[in-house]
């Protein structure tokens, strides 16, 4: 008996030294210096900052990145904070439903565009839709019995969140997702699929022609918080049919204002967003 309970302190303690680890390691990173590449750290850094000798360093490291609290750039082995870390803090913002507080917005996007309009957010590695409305037409697209947890890369919804992340969270994501193939359109290369966000990066909008429902078109754009950072995304759906150059426009000039006044709602500027 006095051997295990000498055992059970000496296992306990390592399990607390090794959190404690993991956490100032979380710390250090959060506070990583530097102008140019802020956040990033080499491992050297690291393990200099915590006190821990290399390998031990990188092995928690390693333990991070698996569980998407840090990432690392292909070029130049830096590490920075994951999307996990983003996706814990923002779950406090969301407990103040942001759907509740963006339904005014919605309502008016519903009704210049007169489509469907939805709000989503991705949440681990899934796609959850927060808030829909109807489009008022006749003639319009009905998504209420499809799931869209896992069609970030096929959705104009999913594409604008995606397309902000770094290319290893990316691909970790699609590397345990997959990319399923949902009509001819869907793009099902990873090397395609990171051309198609760049473009989204650069205009400020992803679109969807078929590529998750035939038939079916959407336009979308990021909506972020006070501090810049995505909290999801504005999307709006509608028949392949009435997606003609002049109402696409109209569409995406729609989202586009709807994401800016709901940032400005939560406190991010107009300027840094355009």
């Amino acid at each position: 008996m006095m051997e295990i309970s000498e055992r059970k302190p000496s296992y306990y303690n390592r399990e607390i030294q090794s959190v404690a680890r993991a956490l100032n390691i979380l710390e250090v990173l959060s506070k990583a210096p530097g102008e140019e590449k802020v956040g990033e750290m080499q491992l050297g850094e690291i393990a200099i900052a915590t006190t821990l000798n290399v390998s031990t360093c990188h092995h928690i490291l390693l333990t991070l990145m698996n569980r998407g609290y840090v990432a690392q750039h292909r070029r130049g082995r830096a590490y920075f904070l994951g999307t996990k870390i983003h996706e814990l803090s923002s779950n406090r913002a969301r407990q103040f439903s942001l759907a509740r507080s963006a339904m005014p917005e919605l309502r008016q996007l519903n009704m210049v565009t007169g489509e469907n309009v939805h709000l989503a957010v991705l949440q681990g590695n899934d796609l959850v839709v927060l808030a829909q409305l109807n489009s008022p037409k006749v003639v319009r697209v009905n998504l209420e019995a499809i799931n869209l947890t896992n069609s970030s890369h096929a959705t104009a919804i999913g594409k604008s969140i995606l397309a902000w992340l770094p290319d290893i969270e990316i691909e970790r994501l699609f590397n345990e997702k997959g990319l399923a193939k949902y009509t001819p359109a869907t793009i099902v290369d990873f090397g395609n699929l990171k051309e198609n966000l760049r473009l989204v990066r650069r205009f400020g909008y992803a679109m969807d022609h078929e590529e998750f429902v035939v038939g079916v078109a959407s336009v979308g754009t990021a909506l972020r918080d006070h501090a810049g950072a995505v909290l999801g995304s504005v999307s709006c759906t509608l028949p392949e049919s009435r997606a003609d150059t002049e109402h696409f426009d109209l569409v995406k000039n729609a989202i586009l204002k709807c994401a800016v006044d709901l940032s400005e709602k939560i406190g991010y500027s107009k300027l840094d967003l355009l």
